[in-house]
């Protein structure tokens, strides 16, 4: 039988999503912790793989199992077996035609940003930071300048193994929530780094260095060294994958702090 998993998981605390050899990755807590319930060796596919120090709220995750178990085995039984940073939300037995990456409609990421003269504490590894002041409103002319279908390899990394550098980017809403900068991202697919390197653009241009109309120069030239540095992974969160409602999927995360304001 194919299980869907629903997984949430702070990003600080592992060496990213796919499995390392030694294995600090969520993938391989995760697999540890399903052999146990199965028992017997589990191998997962995610929706998309997460860097280190990226966290998400709504990974999905499928595997195949020869195992019979009531579903909470496969949400609080595991549960049970992982670190205090990794959770499974939730658990559904699938059509075996399921696939959790091929079959995703779309992913969304949110990166959140704190724009205030301290740096943070308490949220240190949960936010990102940058202490001038920027404007929203020039951010925003910006940001729409990249919706749509196009040639994102001036925001890809040179690590990138995508074979094609072309995404269709549904949303990109940037808004302010008290003293953070919330900016949500929808697309078919995402480029390796391609979420932190537009931030990075997007604050060049909140700052002051660049005028929005920047953006789709560098867009237009489809040369990474023309962008901005890669923003730090901390504030990014993969919030929300995509999938026909056929397959019958859980759709809502939990809040994360930009829904909020402070």
């Amino acid at each position: 039988m194919r299980i869907a998993l629903g997984v949430e998981y702070d990003g600080s605390r592992f060496c990213g999503w796919q499995t390392q050899p030694q294995g600090c990755s969520v993938q391989d807590a995760i697999e540890r912790a399903l052999a146990e319930v199965a028992g017997a060796p589990v191998d997962t596919v995610s929706a998309g793989r997460t860097d280190a120090g990226v966290h998400a709220l709504a990974q999905v995750v499928h595997f195949d199992t020869g195992a019979e178990r009531p579903g909470t085995a496969w949400v609080r039984g595991v549960n049970a077996l992982l670190p205090p940073a990794c959770a499974v939300s939730w658990s559904r037995q699938v059509a075996q035609d399921f696939h959790a990456r091929y079959s995703a409609l779309a992913r969304c990421y949110r990166y959140l940003l704190l724009n205030h003269p301290v740096r943070p504490a308490a949220d240190h590894a949960r936010v990102g930071w940058f202490h001038v002041p920027l404007d929203l409103e020039k951010m925003q002319r910006a940001a729409r300048l990249l919706i749509g279908e196009h040639d994102f390899s001036a925001f890809r990394s040179a690590e990138c193994q995508a074979r094609s550098p072309v995404r269709r980017l549904e949303r990109l809403a940037v808004a302010r929530r008290g003293h953070y900068l919330v900016f949500d991202f929808q697309a078919n697919a995402f480029l390796h780094h391609m979420v932190r390197n537009i931030v990075g653009c997007l604050v060049y241009v909140g700052k002051g260095k660049y005028a929005p109309e920047w953006v789709g120069e560098v867009l237009a030239g489809r040369d990474r060294k023309r962008a901005a540095p890669t923003f730090e992974a901390a504030g990014l969160y993969l919030s929300r994958v995509v999938y026909d409602a056929r397959w019958g999927l859980p759709e809502a995360p939990r809040a994360t702090l930009g829904d909020m304001t402070y």
